[in-house]
């Protein structure tokens, strides 16, 4: 079995939290608890992101979630241009530890340039319900 859900957001810092609120929501939805503080620490990181570097004005971004094989998948999807790199974070520093914090608690993690912007996805095993 295969679940999905996608939703669309503006470039706006509020839909950083909508995100998180509608993975919360989705996974709640299917059942999924394990790994849910993980899961939605990602969205919002990737949210984040995309809304302070990868969305170009009045555009959207969009989140899909994906339940299928015992892994939940998240991927946000700008239209911006660019390549996010991953770096070990500065602790002294006061920003750059967003990809960071999605690479650590995932278990799977990539990123694939489109015609037009980019997909980041990473991936979390949970138990099947």
């Amino acid at each position: 079995m295969s679940l999905s859900r996608q939703q669309r957001f503006p470039r706006a810092r509020a839909s950083v939290r909508a995100a998180r609120q509608f993975v919360g929501d989705t996974l709640g939805d299917w059942g999924v608890s394990e790994r849910r503080d993980d899961i939605r620490l990602c969205v919002s990181e990737l949210a984040t992101n995309a809304v302070l570097h990868g969305v170009p004005l009045g555009r959207e971004f969009a989140v899909r979630l994906e339940w299928a094989g015992g892994i939940v998948t998240i991927e946000v999807r700008d239209s911006g241009p660019g390549r996010p790199v991953v770096e070990q974070p500065d602790l002294g520093a006061r920003s750059g530890r967003g990809l960071w914090l999605v690479v650590e608690p995932a278990d799977e993690f990539r990123i694939r340039d489109e015609r037009v912007g980019k997909v980041i996805r990473a991936g979390f095993k949970v138990a099947s319900a």
